[in-house]
C-alpha cells in the first residue's frame, strides 16, 4: 500500500498546485518512482490511498500502465486508519507500506526474505545511524528497542525510519479505524512486548516532503544518471540560456539570458534566466527557505 492521502502541508505551495504524490521528480511523478520499485512478480494488489486532490490521483492510476486501486478518504484517517479502510482492497496477510513521498531503491526481495525468516510483527526500513541518533533504536538482534522517545531495551545502533515497512497480519488486525501507524500501531505493539525488527537501507534516499528536499531529490535524479541537465519533450530553451543542474519538464519554456542553476521547471512552466534554486510551475515559483 502506498500512503498518499496527506495534505502535503510541509510542501506548500507546491502541494497547493499538485497532489504531493504527483509532483514531478525528473521525468515522472514521485508516485511513479515508488511504483517502479514495487516490481517483484509475486506482489499482490497495489492500493494507493488519496484525499487531497484525489481526482488527480485516480487519473494517474488509470493511466500509469499498472493495475492500481485507489482508496479515497473523504476525511483523513491517518496512516493506520488508511490501511484499515483499504483492507478489503488489499486482501489478507502481510502488506508492504510505503509513504508516497519517499524515493528509495530498497531491495524488496531481501526485505521480504528478512521479514519471513524472523519472528516479527513488522519490519521497519531504516537508515542505520550511531546509537541514540534518529527516532529508532535497534538492539544486537536487530529488534526495535526505541521508537520516538520510548525505550524497550538496550540499543546498539540508531536509525532514521524511511516510512517503509512490512506489516504482518496480526498487527494489521489490531490497527484502529483512525490513527497513526507509528503511534497507534508500532508503539502499542512494543509496549505489549511484541517484536518489531529493523531492516537496514545503506543507500541514499529522498523525502520529497518539503520544497528543499524536493529540489534535492530532482538534483539527485540528475546525478544518478550522470546528467548536468534534462529537458523533456517539447521544452524550449532560449539560445542565451545555460542549464546548470536543471530539470526542465515537457513543454516548459526558458527565456532570457544567463544560467538556470539548481532549478526544476514543471511541465508547461515558463522561467526567465538568470535563476537559481527555484521550483517553477505554471502556477507560481517556490524557493526553499534560506
Amino acid at each position: 500500500m502506498v500512503l498518499a492521502a496527506g495534505l502535503g502541508t510541509r510542501l506548500r505551495p507546491l502541494s497547493d498546485w499538485a497532489a504531493k504524490a504527483l509532483v514531478p521528480v525528473g521525468d515522472r511523478p514521485a508516485l511513479a518512482h515508488v511504483l517502479d520499485r514495487i516490481t517483484a512478480p509475486d506482489v499482490g494488489p497495489i492500493v494507493v490511498n488519496a484525499h487531497h486532490r484525489a481526482d488527480d490521483v485516480r487519473a494517474f492510476a488509470r493511466t500509469c500502465g499498472r493495475l492500481i486501486a485507489v482508496s479515497e478518504e473523504r476525511e483523513l484517517l491517518g496512516t493506520a486508519g488508511g490501511l484499515t479502510r483499504a483492507a478489503p482492497l488489499l486482501g489478507p496477510g502481510e502488506v508492504l507500506v510505503w509513504n508516497a513521498d519517499i524515493i528509495a531503491n530498497v531491495d524488496l526481495r531481501t526485505l521480504v526474505a528478512s521479514h519471513a525468516s524472523r519472528d516479527s510483527e513488522a519490519t521497519l526500513v531504516i537508515q542505520p545511524a550511531p546509537p541514540a541518533h534518529g527516532p529508532v533504536g535497534v538492539d544486537e538482534q536487530g529488534r526495535v528497542v526505541r521508537l520516538r522517545q520510548e525505550r524497550f531495551g538496550d540499543e546498539v545502533s540508531g536509525g532514521e525510519f524511511l516510512g517503509i515497512s512490512l506489516l504482518g497480519a496480526s498487527l494489521r488486525e489490531r490497527l484502529p479505524e483512525r490513527g497513526c501507524l507509528v503511534g497507534d500501531g508500532f508503539l502499542p505493539a512494543l509496549r505489549a512486548g511484541r517484536t518489531l525488527r529493523a531492516f537496514g537501507h545503506h543507500a541514499p534516499w529522498y523525502d520529497v516532503g518539503t520544497v528543499a528536499t524536493y529540489l534535492a531529490a530532482n538534483l539527485a535524479w540528475l546525478d544518478v544518471r550522470g546528467l548536468e541537465r534534462w529537458a523533456g519533450e517539447g521544452a524550449r530553451v532560449a539560445p542565451g540560456v545555460r542549464l546548470d543542474r536543471a530539470v526542465v519538464g515537457r513543454g516548459a519554456q526558458v527565456v532570457g539570458s544567463g544560467p538556470i542553476t539548481r532549478c526544476v521547471l514543471w511541465p508547461d512552466a515558463r522561467a526567465t534566466a538568470p535563476l537559481a534554486g527555484a521550483v517553477v510551475t505554471p502556477h507560481g515559483v517556490a524557493r526553499a527557505p534560506g
